[in-house]
């Protein structure tokens, strides 16, 4: 018996939904922030705070997920990991609140944000799955009827 038991493979539809999620939270905060009536560096930092943020997510995802699964993680890159997250939310929230915008705009990239930082751990976790089920087991041929010739009198 296994200490470690293997996930069990994720749907194609949970895979299919949770890289829709990612690509639609990312045109979406990419396409707010291109049409944006915000300075170029106000637009460059909160793009950046977005890389911050997905890139923090994923560290974190990983961790824990490592250490369910017995792999060591250190102490020091799991908080650094959680401490990235919290900033990014932060920052963001406080380049928001700051920020020129209607609050219509403001809340587009508050919910555009968070959903990226949603579906990315949702993305990492089938990634894992998937990586960690092996192959797809092959699908069964399926049994073509015996054809009969019919002769018409």
């Amino acid at each position: 018996m296994s200490l470690n038991p293997v996930p069990a493979r994720p749907t194609a539809a949970f895979v299919g939904a949770s890289w829709v999620a990612l690509v639609i939270a990312l045109l979406a905060y990419g396409v707010g922030l291109w049409n944006a009536e915000l300075d170029p560096s106000e637009k460059g930092f909160l793009g950046t705070l977005l890389l911050l943020g997905l890139f923090s997510a994923i560290a974190v995802q990983k961790s824990v997920r490592d250490r369910a699964e017995g792999v060591p993680v250190t102490s020091i890159f799991l908080g650094l990991s959680w401490a990235m997250v919290l900033t990014s939310l932060v920052l963001v929230t406080t380049a928001l609140v700051n920020a020129p915008l209607e609050l219509s705009e403001k809340g587009f990239f508050g919910l555009s944000f968070t959903m990226a930082l949603f579906s990315v751990v949702a993305v990492q976790k089938n990634v894992r799955d998937l990586a960690a089920a092996g192959p797809a087991p092959a699908a069964p041929k399926p049994v073509e009827p015996e054809v009969k010739a019919t002769v018409w009198q």
